[in-house]
C-alpha cells in the first residue's frame, strides 16, 4: 500500500504540473499577440474587441498622434475626383484621428462630412462639415455637426474600428451603426468604405457574420490594405 504522504506528494506534483501548463499556455497567447502581432482566432468577438482596444489604449498619446499624421501624409491609395464627398468621424477615446487626413483631402477638392447618430438600428446621417465649424454633443457623447448643416451622402466613408483582419472584416463597438449604414446607403449609390486603424489593431481572423459588411480598404500608419479583389 502506498503511504499517505507519498500519495499527497504525487497529487501536489500533478497539480503543479497542471498550473505550469496553464501558465505556459497563457504566456503563449500573450506572446502571439505582442511579439507575433496577431491574436488567436479561437477567441470570441467580444474578447478580440477587448484585446485590440487594450493594445490601442496602450499606445502613448504622442505615438498615436504621430501615426495619424503619418497616415495623413501618405493619403489615400487612389485619386479622388474634385467634389467627392468624404465622411470621417469625430475621434473618441484612443481612436486614430482622421482629421489630418480629412484636411488633406479637403485641400485636394473633397467635400467633408461627419456622421450623426439617430439611434440604435438606424442609419447614420452625414452632415456637411468644414474644419473650424462648431460641433455639438450628440446623444452618445460624440461631437456632431449641427442639425442645421446640410445632409450629404458620402462617396468615401472613413470608418473607425476596434480590430480588422486581412480579408477586410472589421470589429466595431457592437452597435452595428456602420454595418447598417453601409448596407442602407449602398442601395442608393456606390460607396468606398475605408477603415482607419493603428497597425496594432490587426488580428488574424475576424469571426464575421452574415450581416457584417466588409471594407474596401484599411489604412494604418504602416500599410494600406486593398480588399476589393478578395
Amino acid at each position: 500500500m502506498v503511504p499517505t504522504y507519498f500519495r499527497r506528494e504525487l497529487r501536489d506534483r500533478a497539480l503543479q504540473r497542471r498550473l505550469r501548463l496553464r501558465t505556459f499556455s497563457l504566456i503563449g497567447v500573450m506572446w502571439r499577440f505582442t511579439a507575433g502581432g496577431r491574436m488567436p482566432a479561437h477567441l470570441s468577438k467580444g474578447d478580440l474587441r477587448k484585446t485590440a482596444l487594450q493594445a490601442r489604449d496602450a499606445m502613448e498619446e504622442d505615438a498615436r498622434t504621430a501615426a495619424s499624421e503619418k497616415l495623413a501624409a501618405r493619403g489615400l491609395p487612389f485619386e479622388i475626383p474634385a467634389g467627392a464627398i468624404v465622411s470621417g468621424y469625430s475621434p473618441i477615446r484612443s481612436e486614430l484621428d482622421p482629421i489630418p487626413l480629412m484636411k488633406k483631402l479637403a485641400a485636394q477638392g473633397a467635400r467633408l462630412a461627419l456622421p450623426a447618430i439617430l439611434g440604435r438600428g438606424k442609419s447614420l446621417v452625414f452632415r456637411a462639415w468644414v474644419p473650424g465649424d462648431r460641433l455639438t454633443m450628440g446623444p452618445l457623447g460624440i461631437l456632431e455637426p449641427s442639425p442645421a448643416a446640410a445632409e450629404l451622402i458620402p462617396d468615401i466613408m472613413l470608418i473607425p474600428l476596434a480590430a480588422f483582419d486581412r480579408l477586410g472584416h472589421r470589429i466595431g463597438y457592437g452597435a452595428g451603426h456602420y454595418d447598417y449604414t453601409l448596407a442602407h446607403v449602398r442601395k442608393m449609390k456606390p460607396i468606398t468604405a475605408i477603415g482607419l486603424a493603428f497597425a496594432a489593431q490587426e488580428i488574424k481572423t475576424v469571426p464575421a457574420l452574415a450581416h457584417d459588411v466588409a471594407l474596401d480598404y484599411v489604412l494604418t500608419e504602416k500599410k494600406s490594405f486593398d480588399f476589393r479583389s478578395t
